[in-house]
């Protein structure tokens, strides 16, 4: 098949022109003569149509997309060969590819960035879901419709994963500028392997260039195992620290603390979206839909319709100004979370960056209120702000205890906690646990003790035993004053792993 252009494949689709071209493959427009409509129609090399592995892979992505069924995947029509040159038949998409939307404005509007990131996790989740990684996400790979909707295409190298037949060899697939730290270093891949880098790819879309360059591949490819990604609000100081720390928990290295599915991610977009959209006072475009599409409790706390700005306009002021409020001091306090400055690593430790909204304080067998307003001073990571007790007359509780709990979303194998309190002297535990809220008892089995609190000094570290499991739920229970105590303060917490 030399010259494609004008040929006509399986007796149906004649070759228009050429729209693409890859290292495998070359993508070209088409008509579908039956059905007299547009399609792609992706023609491998000749010369790697000879490589019976990439021929595999060829027709593994056809099997693979074929099974999908979502509205943010470009679907697959047909395939074929026709003289000896496999062939694969996709919708046609009339539009640009997110990489090249980038290219054209640079940084895009925050509230459009984090729509295209849900979009592309709802993609992935559908393929994710069929037991199917991509392993090559990137702006190029995604297609922006003619209503602005972005579709994740090109499952060139995608595996299922359950088919071992093609990875014997360790190669590292994928570019390089999105790959994640288990991938370049020839590790397994899962969908966990996406998430990173379509958390690469959010930053790309807020900041205007992937985090890391390089002399060549593999040294870009060192960046992602080794070090951290840059700061995305010092780059752009107006991203809230929710979305922030999206692109945090996306692209963490290690992953435990990484997003363990796409729906976790995407509940998070979608709170970020909120966020966003209320802190704006508007949104336009592909925005206006996917936050249309949000939870409607979400959707609740902007409290507005979107679709008709003339009537939303003032409301959203009052949203604006609730939401605003609830994170101004997240915004000026916190960096990528909360940040690990004045964090004590060492021993093999490393000091991890909470959501600046992770710290709530406990108190089941009370009235439920121990100056909750208080609880994110202490992981603001600011020594000058405390979280305190309601005042205790004689250091008399009167219950078994009360607290704060951490929240270290998704999971974290934590190996020790900090405590920093200017009340010295008080003694308690350390609990864990999972779930989405922090368990209603103390006595409720779900605690898992992990490390004990003997004696509070000015800052006490206490070591943690989690039998190896990775748990949501860190809490400083605090069982005894000291003598003549009457409030107990804690002015920051911070967690290892």
């Amino acid at each position: 098949m030399s010259s494609p252009v004008g040929t006509i494949l399986g007796g149906r689709y004649e070759i228009d022109e050429v729209i693409g071209r890859g290292g495998m493959s070359t993508v070209y427009r088409a008509h579908d003569l039956t059905l007299e409509r547009w399609v792609a129609v992706k023609i491998m090399h000749r010369e790697v149509a000879r490589e019976s592995e990439q021929l595999e892979r060829f027709r593994r992505e056809a099997k693979s997309i074929a099974k999908l069924s979502s509205p943010y995947v470009v679907g697959v029509i047909d395939a074929d060969e026709q003289d000896q040159t496999p062939y694969i038949v996709l919708e046609y998409v009339e539009g640009q590819t997110l990489k090249q939307r980038i290219r054209d404005f640079k940084r895009l509007e925050i509230a459009e960035a984090v729509a295209f990131a849900i979009e592309i996790a709802r993609g992935l989740q559908a393929a994710h879901e069929r037991h199917i990684v991509h392993r090559d996400v990137k702006p190029q790979n995604v297609l922006l419709d003619e209503h602005g909707a972005a579709r994740v295409t090109d499952f060139g190298i995608a595996r299922q994963l359950n088919d071992e037949s093609l990875t014997a060899d360790g190669r590292v697939l994928g570019t390089t500028d999105y790959v994640s730290p288990e991938q370049a270093l020839g590790h397994d891949v899962t969908p966990q392997s996406d998430l990173y880098s379509l958390g690469v790819v959010l930053f790309e879309m807020l900041t205007g260039d992937v985090p890391f360059h390089g002399e060549n591949q593999v040294a870009v490819a060192m960046c992602h195992v080794r070090d951290e990604l840059p700061d995305v609000q010092q780059l752009r100081p107006e991203v809230s620290t929710v979305l922030a720390t999206v692109v945090d928990t996306a692209t963490a290295k290690d992953l435990d603390v990484r997003y363990r599915d796409a729906a976790e991610m995407i509940a998070d977009l979608e709170e970020a979206l909120a966020v966003e959209t209320a802190r704006s006072g508007h949104i336009t475009g592909e925005a206006t839909a996917v936050f249309e599409s949000l939870p409607r409790e979400t959707r609740q706390r902007v409290g507005v319709k979107m679709s008709h700005p003339w009537r939303w306009l003032a409301l959203i002021a009052v949203g604006a100004v609730i939401v605003v409020g609830a994170f101004a001091f997240i915004a000026r306090n916190a960096q990528r979370g909360t940040g690990t400055d004045n964090a004590r690593a060492g021993d093999g430790l490393t000091a991890v960056s909470l959501s600046a909204s992770s710290a709530q304080a406990y108190d089941p067998a009370g009235d439920n209120n121990e100056h909750d307003d208080e609880a994110a001073f202490a992981v603001d990571r600011s020594p000058s702000t405390i979280w305190s007790t309601e005042d205790y007359l004689g250091g008399n509780l009167a219950k078994p205890g009360l607290g704060l709990a951490i929240d270290a979303r998704p999971s974290l194998e934590a190996r020790a906690i900090d405590i920093v309190s200017p009340t010295p002297g008080w003694s308690g535990r350390i609990f864990a646990a999972n779930g989405s809220e922090p368990p209603p008892s103390i006595d409720d089995p779900n605690w898992t003790e992990v490390g004990s609190v003997p004696s509070a000094t000015a800052r006490t570290r206490a070591q943690l035993n989690t039998g190896g499991t990775a748990f949501r739920w860190y809490l400083v229970w605090i069982e005894r004053f000291a003598p003549g105590q009457s409030t107990v303060e804690i002015s920051e917490v911070f967690l290892y792993r």
